[in-house]
């Protein structure tokens, strides 16, 4: 008999809460990431910023670039360089339309969130159109509506 499957936990390691900000999100794909094993090591640490990260597409593979991953302390002299591009598994036909989009004017790839799925790292990643100085002078007031109208909500009940 087959053993039942545990769920699948998702523990966060590193998050892109500028992203958000800065960046109208279009579409999101959860990618796989190629790693050696003092990344893995330091990431289970917690030792990752992808903050000045990008996503690029070059040569038919999609790239992490400027993602930092601080070197493994118990590794021997053959650790990890920390900043380096790193290659996203992604299907084919899903980069295809991402090449596509990637194409327009004012589009670009932007990793929002570094993550445990079970056992593999994911990274989280977005097609994002830059937003204007309106634009975030817009969300935060729209964000800042929906609070008070929660907070009045709240003080009916």
């Amino acid at each position: 008999m087959a053993k039942p499957q545990k769920p699948q936990t998702r523990r966060s390691i590193a998050t892109n809460r500028r992203a958000r900000h800065e960046y109208e999100v279009l579409d999101e794909l959860e990618c796989g990431i190629v790693l050696v094993g003092s990344e893995v090591k330091s990431l289970r640490a917690g030792h990752a910023s992808i903050a000045e990260a990008f996503g690029r597409i070059k040569d038919g593979e999609l790239w992490l670039c400027g993602a930092t991953i601080a070197e493994y302390p118990n590794a021997n002299i053959f650790n990890h360089v920390p900043v380096h591009d790193r290659k996203l598994l992604v299907h084919r036909g899903e980069l295809e339309k991402w090449h596509k989009r990637v194409k327009e004017r004012g589009v670009t790839v932007v990793p929002l969130e570094l993550y445990f799925q079970g056992s593999r790292v994911k990274c989280l990643m977005a097609l994002c159109r830059g937003k204007k100085l309106y634009d975030k002078r817009r969300s935060e007031r729209d964000k800042e509506d929906k609070r008070s109208m929660d907070r009045a909500m709240n003080r009916r009940r």
